[in-house]
């Protein structure tokens, strides 16, 4: 069981885990051993709820293919143990990343201090860009 969050989680049986060959270089090691793990996760036939499932599928995600299935290959430890988990722990980020509540914007107002602080800054700036001329000589 995969714990999304306190009461979201997906069953071991929905997410396929394979073990693939690394790629890159290692040596001899890196041919005879299937340390990379592929996994694939489909979001329309898990059992996440159906506001999850549809703000994964609406989402532009490089990971999830237009079929609805998130792809996410790990390869960065030597071990298939670390693989598994780091695949593991990127779909939950992705989940959470994906189906995070947006919190919406409240409308807010400059303060007057803000404002007269603005204004005098300007006025500042205004006039110490004049005192930068050429300087006339009284005739």
């Amino acid at each position: 069981m995969i714990a999304v969050s306190r009461s979201v989680s997906i069953p071991d049986q929905e997410v396929t885990i394979t073990a693939i060959r690394a790629q890159g270089a290692g040596g001899q090691h890196v041919n005879k051993t299937s340390t990379a793990i592929h996994l694939r996760f489909d979001i329309r036939a898990s059992s996440l709820p159906d506001s999850y499932k549809e703000r994964l599928l609406a989402a532009s995600h490089h990971l999830i293919t237009p079929d609805g299935v998130v792809v996410i290959k790990a390869q960065e430890y030597r071990s298939q143990e670390m693989n598994r988990e780091a695949a593991v722990a990127r779909l939950v980020s992705l989940i959470k990343e994906l189906t995070a509540e947006q919190k919406s914007r409240r409308a807010t107002r400059p303060t007057r201090a803000s404002k007269e602080r603005r204004l005098a800054s300007k006025a500042q700036k205004s006039t110490t860009k004049s005192l930068r001329g050429k300087v006339r000589r009284p005739e």
